[in-house]
């Protein structure tokens, strides 16, 4: 797991690609990164973050605000038990007994 400006990315091995693949799991939005190795595919996330930031900014949109990483952890242990998606398990938490959907 990777974090910078309070977005955090989770990446995957593509074995038949043979490169690191990431998304950011704490936002609405699809924000992804690949890599070679652990620093391309760092560098990579972090250069994402940085191009969403200003995609939004040129757009004049604000940026989806970072789920609380709190919810991620609790998240990613309720993906554990119960073998949901992380992003259905984000989601969830993130709606909470209101359904409404809060950025922490």
């Amino acid at each position: 797991m990777m974090d910078y400006k309070g977005y955090i990315g989770i990446v995957e091995v593509d074995d038949e690609a043979n490169v690191l693949h990431g998304e950011v799991v704490n936002i609405r939005d699809v924000v992804t990164f690949q890599g070679e190795t652990v620093e391309e595919a760092r560098d990579a996330f972090r250069d994402s973050v940085d191009d969403y930031l200003a995609f939004c900014e040129e757009r004049g949109e604000e940026p989806d605000q970072p789920f609380s990483p709190e919810l991620v952890r609790l998240a990613g242990s309720r993906l554990a038990e119960n073998r949901t998606s992380l992003f259905a398990s984000l989601a969830e938490l993130a709606a909470g007994p209101s359904g409404q959907v809060s950025a922490r």
